[in-house]
């Protein structure tokens, strides 16, 4: 019964996520530019950094109101991977040392959200006639 419950409540719940996973790398992409929230990290002008924060920028958008959600996703996941592997496994091997793990939670995050879709809040299930 609960299990039925839960199954039913789902979709909903992805696009809760999907939702909160966008806003929440919009704003590493919003300190990295107009260091919002406050921070003294505002990162030179095309400078790796300063890419990474247009991409999370973007695709924080995108991924925050579920549009064109898979390519973004897919696009924000790749950042991470690359992310990781650029600026957080140099310093250590382990994640919870190296400060990246919250690349890798991101980096999986999106690639499942490239899999399972925005979900039924989303602009991409209105424009299919699927939305909530």
């Amino acid at each position: 019964m609960i299990e039925t419950r839960l199954n039913r409540l789902a979709p909903l719940v992805l696009s809760v996520l999907r939702c909160v996973a966008g806003l929440i790398f919009l704003a590493h992409g919003t300190q990295k530019h107009i260091g919002f929230p406050a921070t003294e990290r505002v990162v030179d002008a095309f400078s790796l950094p300063w890419f990474a924060g247009v991409i999370e920028v973007v695709t924080g958008v995108l991924i925050a109101i579920g549009f064109m959600t898979r390519p973004a996703a897919f696009l924000a996941s790749g950042t991470m991977a690359f992310a990781y592997w650029i600026a957080h496994a140099p310093r250590d091997f382990y994640p919870v040392n190296n400060g990246g793990d919250a690349a890798i939670l991101y980096c999986f995050l999106f690639l499942y959200i490239v899999f399972a879709g925005p979900g039924p809040l989303s602009v991409d299930a209105l424009r299919r006639g699927r939305g909530a």
